[in-house]
C-alpha cells in the first residue's frame, strides 16, 4: 500500500512513529509537512496530502496536528478526499467501513503513541462496506462538493 503522511509541528513526533510502523509493515511511505518541531502551518501539510490522495496512486493519507481537527477541515475541502478525525479504534473502523474515509486525521497532543498505533492499524485493516446504504451515502457526500460548486457558478 502507498501511504502519505503529513503533519504540522504538533504532530511531527507521532508522524515519525506511525510512518516507521508503516515502513515496518511493508508499505510504501512518503512524508510531507513539518521537518521538525518548529512551527509549521497545518493547512499546508493537509493540502499536500489531499492533492496526493486526489491524484490516485496513493491509497491513504494520514494527517496529524495538535487535535486533528484543523487537518480534517482543511483536507475535506478537496474533492474526493474523505478525511476523518478519529480518536479510538472503533471510530477508525467506522470511518473506513461506513464513510469510506481515505485520510486518517489524529491529534498528536491528544492521543498517546501506543493508542495511535492501534488506531492506525484498525484504519488500514478495515475494508469499505459494500452495502448499498453506505455506498449511497458516500456518493451523496461526494456530490456535496459538486452541488456547492454548481451553486456558486450559477450565482456568477
Amino acid at each position: 500500500m502507498k501511504i502519505v503522511f503529513g503533519s504540522d509541528h504538533a504532530g511531527f513526533a507521532l508522524r515519525r512513529i506511525l510512518s516507521s510502523r508503516a515502513i515496518d509493515q511493508g508499505h510504501t511511505v512518503s512524508e510531507v509537512g513539518a521537518r521538525d518541531e518548529q512551527p509549521y502551518d497545518y493547512p499546508d501539510a493537509a493540502a499536500e496530502v489531499a492533492r496526493r490522495v486526489q491524484a490516485v496512486g496513493v491509497d491513504f493519507g494520514v494527517l496529524i496536528c495538535g487535535t486533528g481537527i484543523g487537518m480534517a477541515i482543511a483536507a475535506n475541502r478537496f474533492k474526493g478526499v474523505r478525511a476523518a478525525n478519529v480518536w479510538n479504534e472503533h471510530t477508525a473502523r467506522m470511518a473506513r467501513e461506513h464513510n469510506h474515509a481515505n485520510v486518517l486525521c489524529l491529534g498528536g497532543r491528544l492521543i498517546a503513541p501506543d493508542e495511535a498505533l492501534k488506531i492506525f492499524d484498525a484504519f488500514l485493516a478495515e475494508p469499505e462496506s459494500k452495502e448499498a446504504r453506505h455506498a449511497r451515502r458516500v456518493d451523496k457526500m461526494d456530490m456535496l462538493g459538486d452541488a456547492g460548486e454548481a451553486a456558486v457558478a450559477s450565482k456568477s
